[in-house]
């Protein structure tokens, strides 16, 4: 049972899409989505320093066409397909609930809109080193701080104002070794993101979803969602919604996933699942030399 999961922002860095550009048909593809969507995909995966691709504007298309590259290289079926935060949206197209472009152009919409609903407040995020994560949440919330990404494998990531994530690391909760301030343009998945909601369902509305033709686990909750309208209308409120990757995890687990592939640019996801899911094989696309080693991945693992 071979599940294909694909990153979300953070996971970028400069250069990244570089060797991809290489494979036969990859550079017109992306130069086709980069009109398409009006952003020169290809410079800012190849040549923009770390600063330019942080932006939330650029760094949502580049990681969704990047994915989606990479699991086109790849040439997979995978049994489950999952995406964490903006790779949800990767995930639809991967499951066959939008295409290619569309998808392209509704994670530029939703990078402009979270970029401008940031711009209204300072705000940000942090993320908590070990810990226990019931202690942890109570004490985010006494704070007034929402646990944005509960990502399993003892990683917290808390979201809010400037002053209350101040608050945070001169008082961490009991058990946790730091908290580390993330270098991220505003408090994603909380209600600091309500106007982007609303700019997303506008853009979501002229979409004509197919249902999943492989099974999509929703990180709004770890459920698998069996229809397109569903898988959207998910896709458009999880940006002011809390991301469980844990509950995704366990979905795994009970589906009996056992092996986990990570579409490009892979490292974080795998990462979590190496310690979150003992005896699940895992692989993260960096590079196309790891190609090889997936496709022998999912000979072994690739169920009916």
């Amino acid at each position: 049972m071979l599940v294909l999961v694909a990153p979300g922002q953070g996971a970028q860095t400069p250069g990244f899409l570089t060797p991809w550009l290489d494979l036969p048909g990859a550079a017109d593809r992306i130069a086709a989505w980069s009109d398409a969507i009006g952003l020169d995909l290809a410079h800012y995966g190849t040549e923009a320093d770390a600063d330019a691709i942080r932006d939330t504007a650029v760094a949502q298309p580049l990681l969704v066409a990047a994915g989606l590259l990479s699991a086109a290289a790849l040439d997979a079926s995978p049994n489950v397909v999952a995406g964490h935060s903006v790779g949800e949206i990767t995930a639809a197209a991967l499951a066959g609930v939008i295409g290619d472009e569309a998808a392209l152009r509704l994670v530029r919409t939703r990078g402009l809109a979270m970029a401008e609903a940031a711009a209204v407040a300072d705000t940000g995020m942090a993320a908590l080193l070990g810990g226990d994560p019931d202690v942890s949440v109570a004490h985010l919330e006494k704070l007034g701080l929402t646990p944005a990404n509960v990502n399993g494998a003892g990683q917290i990531v808390a979201a809010g104002t400037a002053a209350q994530i101040a608050a945070l690391v001169e008082d961490a909760p009991e058990g946790v070794r730091r908290v580390v301030p993330l270098k991220v343009a505003g408090a994603f998945h909380t209600h600091h993101m309500a106007p982007a909601v609303d700019r997303l369902r506008e853009a979501a509305a002229a979409l004509a979803p197919a249902d999943p033709v492989v099974t999509y686990v929703s990180n709004a909750d770890g459920k698998v969602v069996t229809t397109g309208d569903e898988v959207i209308s998910r896709l458009v409120g999880q940006v002011a919604n809390p991301v469980r990757w844990d509950l995704c995890m366990e979905t795994f687990k009970e589906l009996g996933v056992t092996a986990l592939i990570e579409a490009c640019p892979g490292g974080t996801l795998t990462g979590l699942a190496k310690r979150a899911l003992p005896g699940v094989q895992t692989l993260a696309l960096k590079t196309p030399d790891d190609l090889d080693a997936a496709r022998a991945l999912i000979s072994e693992h690739a169920g009916a």
